[in-house]
């Protein structure tokens, strides 16, 4: 569907998506561990919708440039980490499991939001493509980009936020020796993506909840 677009329209279709994917990601870590006694990202400015605030120069700006130019058809990114400091918790492993599964519940929260984007355009239909088709597009990519953003954040490959739940669950002998993979984390994580064996992993999962959010979509 996106093939049909040139290169800044594709940009211009990804942009709001991707940011906000990211963005709202982040504040809603934030959001949850102010809720559990965290007051620490509050504190820094970081509880805003303000992207100037979140952007990180290579997880924001140059890594989804360069998959959107390279036309990978795979869009993902990231943020500046919202700061989280669990001894404010009452109790810090079961309450910082909370606070990291906030941020793929608010890429699927975001999903449907764009869903119904996306329907907005299907309603309107033929005859008002100047209005219906930006709509059905930045609708596709706003489901898209937050789909994959909660899919990879949920592997439990440590810092993502899917190892922060794992680690809740895990007794504390063995969680302490789990997260002793993050200092390794970002690179099995580039190794995964560069084998495509991440691709792999997403595909089924990937697949199942497109055709979830695209029937919202009415698509």
């Amino acid at each position: 569907m996106m093939n049909d677009l040139t290169l800044l329209q594709r940009i211009l279709v990804w942009i709001l998506p991707v940011v906000f994917a990211i963005t709202v990601h982040e504040v809603a870590h934030g959001w949850v561990a102010k809720k559990y006694g965290d007051n620490t990202a509050d504190m820094q400015g970081r509880l805003t919708l303000n992207p100037i605030k979140h952007i990180d120069l290579i997880g924001t700006i140059i890594i989804p440039g360069l998959l959107l130019i390279t036309g990978t058809g795979f869009i993902f990114g990231w943020a500046k980490p919202v700061p989280v400091d669990p001894r404010n918790f009452k109790n810090p492993r079961s309450d910082m499991a909370v606070v990291a599964l906030a941020g793929p519940v608010s890429n699927l929260l975001m999903a449907i939001f764009w869903a119904l984007i996306a329907r907005v355009g299907v309603t309107i239909g033929a005859g008002t493509e100047s209005i219906s088709l930006p709509l059905i597009y930045t609708g596709v990519a706003g489901i898209s980009i937050n789909l994959v953003l909660a899919l990879i954040n949920l592997l439990p490959i440590p810092p993502l936020d899917g190892s922060r739940i794992l680690t809740g669950l895990l007794p504390s002998y063995w969680a302490w020796r789990y997260n002793q993979l993050e200092r390794f984390g970002f690179i099995i994580l580039l190794v995964l993506l560069s084998t495509n064996v991440l691709g792999m992993i997403l595909a089924y999962p990937m697949f199942i909840a497109q055709q979830v959010f695209f029937s919202i979509a009415g698509l």
